[in-house]
């Protein structure tokens, strides 16, 4: 049986608390009834009251109290314990020999035992019966000889137990006495203090073993000095506690006593109650979905039955103002107009002839379908400053709806998505409700801008958090995690800008439908400074229509020499440079040229910043024109490839990128694998190493696009056959010699066409791209298609008189093969 009478030697009052002095000199037998405590306050000279429940302690207090009056009391060292089986083990060895004084039974018939100790003891023996006893050795006090370092530990305990009296409430006031009565009995003074405070039972019992008086003391400052901090830290504690209590109920009295003069002066002084009951009445007038309706109930009831200083009436105040503001059910009108709809749109934007069409087809879909149906997620992606944001600008004013924009870029956070859940501080919806709140309808057109831009971090990724509102199986209840009731974002026209359609993660990019947004050509460019650009320009620096002039020509050069980019914010400041060039004589009323001419573009703009390449004057060999293209725009390059006496190595520079040096190896290959059929002497590459180079080294290159003209630079070189200079060539090369189809072909014939080339070589599978392109832009360019690279090799290479008459005579018996025509070419340069 464990702990059912573990007894404790705790004061049941402290003005129980007595002295005895003189008690040391009592006689003690050799052995004594054993009482276990669990918390022993009993001490040599002080009188305390135990109390002893049920069991063995009850039966050991009542044969003491029969017989001699002794017991011997002994802290245990823990309370899981069995009383009918102890062992010494059990026991701290110093405990205190004590003569009980009076025994009270309680009305729960427990015993209230007071006695009075008497002397420190150490047990030699346990017995066991049916009571236990022990054999004990009385200890004898430390002789009280004149010690000057006792004196200021004394003094110095004294000094803190009074302290913590004060700082203690409801202690009697005998303690103070006691303590200022004791100065000639330090070992009583000492266990005294022990006796009345407040420490663990361990410390304790650790002190009763103590021998010295000086350490005693020592010991005792010790948990006298914890004892008062701790104190005084608690009761600085209860101070601000309760000075914040106090001027809470201050404010809430002067409020109070506020409301009543005001009601006495007839003054609706409830302002509080009346806010209340508008934002009230505007959420019970709104047609708030079932879910929504139950939630703003039940805040509404919360609210009400929340203290106003509390924290958690703003938090229930903030929602519901969020609830009432939200345009649940609250569409604006939409217009169908498709006339206007392409009116406005050429409007606003001169070009991207493929991106409105595709916008048209989709507002007649709109128009045609009844409302409610599958609206696609449009993702208008393109280079920088080519109009994306101004298109999707233009889609809200053709469809007559409101207009949000929310900027993705650096955004990080899934909560700037889903918002926060209230349990933060300061916690608020996400960024696409709080944007749908501040256009105040439900169906505004909404663009999420740069896309790509948007990255993941430690607190999730909104990309995901994207999914939902983009997906319109789903998004009639998209869940932000501020508002936790289902928002309808059906009825919203998502559209997003991305400049790389590649960033955008696979599972977002497959819920959009992309329209590529091109960048312009040089001629579209000028058209749009001097219809847009131009005039905007003037009013923004003040000056009237017509009075600043500029040639297209003048244009032509600021967008081929002073831009490098596929849109035209360059091109703007640009023309905002001339503006203010004027507007410095205007506003100091001198007189002013109000014609801008080419020559005054170095003193306004500097030198170019763009110095495009020219075709070679004279044909040479291993030197080929290709054409690459960027998101800036399109641009020759030329291909460079000499050979030297080596062991048949290749090396290439020129800031060339992987995939760019997987085609050089291939187009090598495959002039290689076919060097007889080609004419050249197949030892030639055992013998000499190649080195491939493409000029302007700073510049980064990179793409498949240029091995076509690889391998004709390399075959050029190593035949000797040279390359006429007014062809330039594009196209991907396999190792079968086929010419495989590239990009931005609109950019490179816009290129070729400035550095003065006729002739442009492109792939077969790319003349479907060359018919939808402007007329202006292949107007004055012999477009010519390869299938493979015999095809191309007769177009760029210049035939010897030989290979004339070879062709001519071949002609007709060779057209539409072209495998044949350039086996003819081979064996002719032989």
């Amino acid at each position: 049986m464990k702990n059912n009478d573990m007894n404790t030697a705790k004061d049941g009052k402290s003005g129980e608390l007595s002295i005895e002095l003189g008690s040391r000199a009592f006689e003690l037998p050799d052995f004594l009834n054993l009482l276990p405590m669990v918390e022993l306050n009993s001490f040599p000279g002080l009188t305390s009251t135990i109390s002893v429940e049920e069991g063995v302690s009850r039966e050991v207090v009542k044969r003491s109290s029969a017989a001699n009056g002794l017991m011997a009391l002994f802290p245990l060292k823990t309370t899981d314990v069995d009383t009918y089986d102890l062992k010494p083990s059990d026991f701290h060895p110093m405990g205190v020999a004590v003569r009980i004084v009076q025994v009270k039974e309680t009305e729960r018939g427990s015993l209230k035992v007071s006695v009075q100790g008497i002397s420190r003891i150490a047990f030699t023996q346990l017995l066991s019966g049916e009571i236990p006893s022990v054999r004990i050795i009385a200890h004898r006090e430390p002789d009280l000889k004149e010690d000057g370092s006792l004196k200021p530990l004394i003094l110095e305990a004294k000094r803190l137990y009074a302290e913590a009296l004060k700082l203690t409430p409801g202690l009697p006031v005998e303690l103070f006495r006691i303590n200022n009565l004791l100065d000639d009995e330090p070992v009583i003074l000492a266990d005294l203090i022990m006796a009345s405070i407040p420490i663990k039972p361990q410390f304790k019992a650790e002190y009763l073993m103590i021998q010295g008086l000086k350490h005693r003391y020592m010991k005792l400052l010790e948990h006298l000095t914890i004892e008062v901090s701790n104190r005084k830290a608690g009761e600085a504690i209860s101070r601000r506690i309760e000075e914040g209590l106090e001027r809470r109920q201050k404010e809430q009295l002067l409020r109070e006593q506020l409301k009543a003069i005001k009601a006495e002066l007839g003054e609706d002084g409830d302002v509080e109650s009346r806010q209340l009951g508008c934002l009230f009445e505007k959420i019970r007038s709104l047609k708030l979905p079932e879910e929504a309706r139950l939630a703003a109930a039940r805040e509404m009831e919360r609210l009400e039955s929340t203290p106003a200083l509390s924290a958690e009436y703003g938090v229930i105040r903030s929602y519901l103002e969020w609830i009432a503001d939200l345009p649940w059910n609250s569409p604006g009108e939409e217009s169908g107009d498709l006339k206007a709809a392409r009116e406005i749109l050429e409007r606003d934007h001169y070009g991207l002839a493929k991106a409105k069409k595709r916008i048209l087809e989709f507002l007649a879909v709109r128009k045609l379908t009844a409302k409610g149906a599958r609206t696609p997620i449009l993702c208008l992606t393109g280079p920088p400053g080519v109009g994306k944001t101004s298109l999707a600008k233009s889609i809200a004013e053709c469809l007559g709806r409101k207009f949000a924009r929310l900027s993705l870029g650096g955004l990080k956070d899934e909560a700037e998505i889903r918002g926060h859940r209230r349990t933060y501080v300061g916690a608020r919806p996400g960024r696409i409700v709080s944007e749908i709140k501040r256009a105040g309808v439900s169906n505004p057109v909404f663009l999420l801008d740069e896309l790509d831009k948007m990255g993941s971090g430690p607190n999730g990724d909104p990309s995901a958090a994207l999914l939902e509102a983009l997906d319109p199986e789903q998004n009639d209840t998209f869940g932000d995690h501020y508002l936790e009731v289902p928002f309808d974002l059906s009825e919203v026209l998502f559209i997003l800008t991305a400049n790389v359609l590649g960033d955008i993660p696979g599972p977002l990019k497959d819920r959009l439908e992309v329209i590529e947004v091109e960048g312009y050509s040089v001629p579209e460019k000028v058209e749009i400074a001097a219809r847009h650009l131009w005039p905007r320009e003037c009013e923004r620096h003040g000056f009237k229509d017509g009075e600043l002039r500029i040639g297209r020509d003048v244009m032509e050069r600021i967008v081929t020499h002073h831009t490098w980019e596929a849109g035209v914010r360059e091109l703007a400041r640009n023309l905002a440079a001339l503006a203010r060039s004027r507007a410095i004589a205007k506003a100091e009323g001198e007189s002013f040229s109000h014609h801008i001419a080419a020559a005054d573009l170095r003193d306004i703009l500097g030198s170019a910043v763009r110095r495009h390449e020219a075709k070679e004057l004279e044909p040479q060999c291993g030197v080929v024109t290709g054409l690459a293209w960027s998101a800036a725009g399109g641009d020759i390059m030329f291909v460079e490839a000499v050979g030297m006496p080596g062991k048949g190595g290749m090396s290439v520079t020129g800031k060339l990128g992987d995939v760019m040096k997987e085609s050089a190896e291939a187009a090598v290959s495959y002039v290689r694998s076919r060097s007889r059929d080609l004419g050249l002497d197949p030892e030639w590459f055992s013998a000499h190493d190649v080195h491939l180079h493409v000029p302007q080294g700073a510049i980064p290159k990179d793409g498949p696009s240029a091995g076509v003209g690889i391998a004709a630079a390399v075959l050029s070189m190593v035949s000797g056959r040279k390359v006429r200079p007014d062809v330039a060539v594009t196209g991907e090369i396999s190792l079968r010699g086929l010419v495989l189809p590239v990009g931005g072909l609109k950019e490179k014939l816009l290129a070729a066409s400035r550095a003065g080339i006729t002739t442009v070589v492109v792939p077969s599978g790319n003349m479907a791209d060359i018919d939808e392109l402007p007329r202006e832009i292949t107007e004055g360019i012999n477009v010519v298609p390869a299938k493979t690279l015999d095809q191309a090799l007769a177009e760029l290479l210049i035939p010897s008189p030989m290979e004339r008459a070879a062709r001519e005579s071949q002609s007709g018996a060779n057209a539409g093969r072209p495998f044949e025509r350039g086996l003819s070419f081979a064996l002719s340069m032989s």
